[in-house]
């Protein structure tokens, strides 16, 4: 990981299963500068049993391999330089996705104690996103060690659960961070506030400032149409204000080791620092004592207080004006 933030467009099922919305999505995402857009891929005959009450609803969202190739390519033509992720169920998709080369699989929490299906993806060697959530630690410690048995794939754990929309009293940030120290990989956020509030940019903007580098939101192609998945979901022109947001803070981060002063901080030292100055006027020739210097604010920046072991006890070498700084040449 770099320096920047990660940020992830979660399509999710946004698009309702028509190829129109998910380019109206893929475009958001895109043109907001997102770095990944995560498509949902899934046979639904492999992935849940007929008689589940989602079953029919979830088949009108499944869309072909076709179309799913369209898309890919469709997002590579226009934003080259965003990912695509497939968050995959089943293998058949796994493998469909490795072969529109995909730049990472998603595995769902609902897979993290699936060693059989994790190791399958494990094969293909690319970077897998790991959600943990609602998962204690040795389902996550288990999940980890059956991808480092199997390959050298790049692991990211997402945290976040999709009680839609997720109350902030639940989502714990904290044990997220304990999450990061605990297995020392790269930690993602996966948010899923309610759209509708502002907690949908702040909460994210405080797992930055925690030290998160991976941000999952989702987008969807229009709030007002209410679809699925839309409760947490912010639509095209919100998901832009997200990652500008995002990357606000970005430039406020900074870098943690020294590095020279800006000319904004040069600036600021030149206003704010005091200096040494005379406390009455001082004739030329004048030995300086503690007594005949002050420590202000200046029109310009000279020595700190901390260095007056320069200038006391030192003749001052023409006259010098009450208030004005002393220098370092101005004495001998």
């Amino acid at each position: 990981m770099n320096k920047n933030i990660y940020i992830i467009a979660e399509m999710a099922c946004s698009h309702e299963g028509k190829p129109e919305f998910a380019k109206k999505i893929i475009d958001g995402a895109g043109k907001s500068g997102a770095d990944a857009i995560q498509f949902q891929i899934w046979k639904l005959n492999s992935m849940m049993v007929p008689h589940h009450p989602d079953y029919s609803e979830d088949l009108k969202l499944e869309m072909s391999y076709d179309i799913w190739t369209e898309l890919a390519k469709f997002s590579r033509d226009r934003y080259p330089n965003m990912q695509i992720i497939a968050c995959v169920y089943e293998e058949s998709s796994v493998d469909f996705a490795n072969s529109i080369h995909v730049d990472a699989f998603k595995i769902h929490s609902a897979d993290l104690s699936n060693p059989d299906f994790i190791q399958y993806i494990a094969k293909k060697g690319k970077r897998i996103d790991l959600s943990v959530g609602a998962s204690s630690i040795v389902e996550i410690q288990n999940a980890v060690e059956w991808i480092n048995n199997t390959s050298n794939s790049n692991i990211w754990l997402m945290y976040g659960y999709q009680n839609f929309p997720t109350k902030i009293e639940d989502i714990n940030l904290d044990y997220m961070i304990k999450l990061k120290n605990l297995f020392e990989l790269p930690m993602g956020y996966q948010d899923h506030t309610d759209a509708d509030k502002n907690e949908s940019f702040w909460i994210p903007a405080a797992a930055i400032g925690m030290g998160i580098q991976i941000i999952e939101k989702h987008i969807t192609h229009d709030r007002v149409y209410s679809g699925i998945d839309h409760e947490a979901a912010l639509d095209v022109n919100e998901f832009l204000q997200f990652v500008n947001m995002i990357r606000s803070i970005e430039l406020s981060k900074g870098v943690s080791k020294p590095k020279p002063f800006s000319e904004a901080e040069l600036t600021y030292r030149k206003y704010s620092k005091k200096s040494i100055v005379a406390r009455n006027n001082l004739d030329s020739g004048k030995v300086i004592t503690k007594d005949d210097i002050l420590f202000m604010r200046a029109d310009i920046l000279g020595l700190p207080p901390d260095q007056c072991n320069k200038i006391i006890g030192k003749k001052s070498k023409q006259m010098i004006e009450q208030y004005h700084v002393i220098l370092e040449n101005d004495v001998n």
